[in-house]
């Protein structure tokens, strides 16, 4: 005999109270939103630090844009995988592995490439600018589907995000410049 699991609830942003979800909602964030979401994160913040660095040390474009490439194809197929083969969806109700891995994986991919893009741009100081201006849209739009789907504080939201995403920014340049200048 198997226990149901228990339904999550979710916030009533303007009394604090708890509200069961709307019918079929919690299948789609579950199933959809949640795998698209981490990849997005992943995507987004894993690949900061590299291409910021390259394109500190080499203060070539077009190098960034491919370490950029290659580290949002290698995030998309390791977190695309990792989802993949993290549980059946049976138990966890979270649905079909391989759907759920396509979609992170894909969305890792994009995550990585919308700020990797710019630096096909051969002025580096071009590139860096509308680069830096594409990562805070990306880390405002990942606070965004946090809020709107995954019903998180709004502020709370957007200042994790941006504190996490700009940390690891902070080691990218910070290691770009280190290297440059030895």
């Amino acid at each position: 005999m198997t226990t149901p699991l228990p339904q999550p609830q979710t916030q009533d942003a303007a009394e604090g109270q708890a509200m069961p979800p709307v019918p079929g909602e919690h299948t789609f964030v579950l199933q959809k939103v949640q795998p698209a979401l981490l990849g997005l994160m992943d995507g987004s913040v894993s690949t900061l630090a590299p291409i910021f660095a390259v394109a500190g040390l080499t203060g070539k474009p077009i190098d960034a844009f491919f370490v950029g490439l290659a580290a949002s194809v290698g995030a998309g197929i390791s977190m695309g995988l990792a989802e993949a083969l993290s549980d059946d969806g049976v138990v966890s109700g979270r649905g079909a592995p391989l759907a759920r891995g396509v979609i992170t994986g894909l969305a890792t991919v994009l995550g990585g490439m919308l700020h990797t893009l710019p630096f096909l741009i051969p002025d580096l100081r071009t590139a860096l600018t509308l680069a830096y201006a594409v990562v805070v849209v990306e880390l405002l739009l990942i606070a965004l589907i946090r809020w709107k789907y995954m019903r998180s504080p709004l502020p709370q939201t957007i200042l994790q995000v941006i504190v996490g995403g700009a940390v690891v920014f902070a080691v990218g340049v910070w290691l770009g410049r280190l290297g440059s200048a030895g």
